[in-house]
C-alpha cells in the first residue's frame, strides 16, 4: 500500500506578462505548498482502478478521464494500481488540486518504481501547474508555468489559511479577461519579500466574473494578515499569519460570520 497527500498549491504571486501565440499566457508565478490537500492511496490490482470520495468528490463528474487516471496510465507502475482518492480540496479553486493528485501519482510511482527521465514532460502535458506539484516544493515558475526554478524558501512553516466562497470557477475565462497589460517582472528576493512585492494580474478578471472573491478578500484581510491574496485564477484566497494562534483565531472569525464558505487551515511547507 502507497499513500501521498497531494499538497494544495498557491500562487503567493502571478504575474501575467503576455499573451502568446498559441492562445496560453507567458507567466511569472512562485508556487508554494501547504500540508494539506487531498489524499491518495493505492494497491497493487489486477488493472488500473480509480475510486473518489470526500466532500468534493461529486465534482469530478468523469472519473475514467480524471487526471489522476490519466497521470497513471502514462507512467510504469506495474500491471494495475487500485487508487483511491479523498477529494478535500475543492474543484476549479486555484489551488491546483487535479493537478496536486497528478503530482501524487508521480511520486508514489517514484517510491515503487521510480520516475522515467523524462517525467517533467509527461507531467507537462498533463497541466501546466504539474511539474511544479510532483515535487510540491516553493519554487517560480516561468512560460507556462512549466519552467521551473528555486527560490530561497524562508516560510517553511508559516500558517495559512485558505477560503473559498464554493464557487467553481474555471481558468480559462478568466485568463480571458485579463486586460493584456504587463505590470511588471516578478521582484526579486526570498519567498517573503517576493509575496509582498508581488501581485496576481488574475485577481481583477476572477472579481469581475466572481464579485464574492473580493468578500473574501476583505473579510481576510479583516482578521490582520500579513497578506491575502486569491490563489491562482480563482476563487480560493488564502492569508499568510506570523503565528497559528492568529490563523486560528481568524478561522474561527470567518466561521462564524460565514459558515457557508469553505476553509482549511495548514502551513506552508
Amino acid at each position: 500500500m502507497s499513500a501521498e497527500t497531494a499538497y494544495a498549491k498557491i500562487n503567493l504571486a502571478l504575474h501575467v506578462r503576455r499573451r502568446r501565440e498559441d492562445e496560453y499566457h507567458e507567466l511569472e508565478t512562485v508556487f508554494a505548498f501547504v500540508d494539506q490537500g487531498d489524499r491518495l492511496t493505492a494497491r497493487v490490482a489486477a488493472q488500473d482502478e480509480l475510486r473518489t470520495h470526500g466532500e468534493f468528490a461529486g465534482q469530478l463528474t468523469d472519473p475514467f478521464g480524471n487526471i489522476v487516471a490519466q497521470a497513471l496510465s502514462g507512467l510504469p507502475h506495474g500491471k494495475g494500481w487500485a487508487v483511491e482518492l479523498e477529494k478535500r480540496l475543492p474543484v476549479a479553486a486555484g489551488l491546483g488540486g487535479g493537478s496536486a493528485d497528478a503530482g501524487a501519482v508521480f511520486r508514489m510511482v517514484e517510491t515503487e518504481h521510480g520516475l522515467p527521465e523524462d517525467w517533467h514532460a509527461r507531467a507537462a502535458k498533463l497541466g501546466a501547474d504539474v511539474p511544479a506539484c510532483v515535487r510540491s516544493e516553493a519554487c517560480i515558475g516561468r512560460g507556462t508555468g512549466t519552467e521551473l526554478e528555486p527560490v530561497p524558501n524562508d516560510l517553511a512553516g508559516c500558517p495559512v489559511l485558505l477560503v473559498n466562497p464554493r464557487v467553481a470557477l474555471a481558468t480559462g475565462p478568466v485568463f480571458k479577461g485579463w486586460d493584456g497589460k504587463d505590470r511588471g517582472a516578478l521582484p526579486e528576493g526570498d519567498l517573503r519579500a517576493i509575496a509582498l512585492a508581488g501581485r496576481n494580474d488574475l485577481e481583477a478578471p476572477a472579481i469581475v466574473i466572481a464579485p464574492v472573491i473580493a468578500d473574501v478578500l476583505e473579510a481576510l484581510r479583516r482578521t490582520a494578515p500579513w497578506l491575502a491574496r486569491m490563489s491562482g485564477s480563482g476563487a480560493t484566497c488564502f492569508a499568510l499569519y506570523d503565528t497559528p494562534q492568529a490563523r486560528d483565531a481568524s478561522a474561527a472569525a470567518i466561521a462564524s460570520e460565514h459558515a457557508d464558505w469553505w476553509q482549511m487551515s495548514g502551513a506552508l511547507r
